[in-house]
């Protein structure tokens, strides 16, 4: 009787889809520190930065998202690992679109939901960040 294993596979993301990857953490995570700094001096520029921010993170997220579809279609059917990615990318393309809906309120009423948002946001993103570099895929072993 022979044993079928499925081997472990590298599977590296295309570069711009790396680079669009990665671009989302550093933009929510400039709203989220454009939120806190709003918070603490109620200056109405930082909400103002937090904005182009959240729109800077949609359009990075969701090219990025784009990327993780097209790679969901060509992964193996049994591995779950990418279908977790494309609904973290997912949540965190909602959620942050919620964010963008709840910044163009006035200044004062972004608060503190902006600011829950904000970190719930980039959490999310760091963790599909996170799931989406990391290089080594393992198949299913049956």
């Amino acid at each position: 009787m022979s044993a079928t294993t499925h081997p472990a596979y590298r599977c590296r993301p295309n570069p711009l889809h790396a680079t669009l990857l990665a671009g989302t953490v550093p933009l929510f995570l400039g709203t989220l520190l454009s939120d806190i700094a709003y918070f603490r001096s109620y200056q109405i520029q930082w909400s103002n930065f937090a904005s182009w921010l959240i729109a800077g993170g949609l359009v990075f997220c969701g090219l990025a998202l784009l990327f993780a579809l097209v790679n969901l279609l060509r992964a193996h059917p049994r591995s779950g690992r990418p279908l977790v990615y494309v609904l973290l990318l997912l949540a965190t393309w909602v959620l942050g679109f919620i964010n963008a809906l709840e910044h163009a309120k006035d200044a004062w009423a972004t608060m503190p939901a902006g600011l829950v948002l904000s970190a719930v946001v980039t959490l999310l993103a760091c963790a599909a960040t996170w799931i989406g570099l990391t290089n080594l895929r393992t198949g299913d072993t049956q």
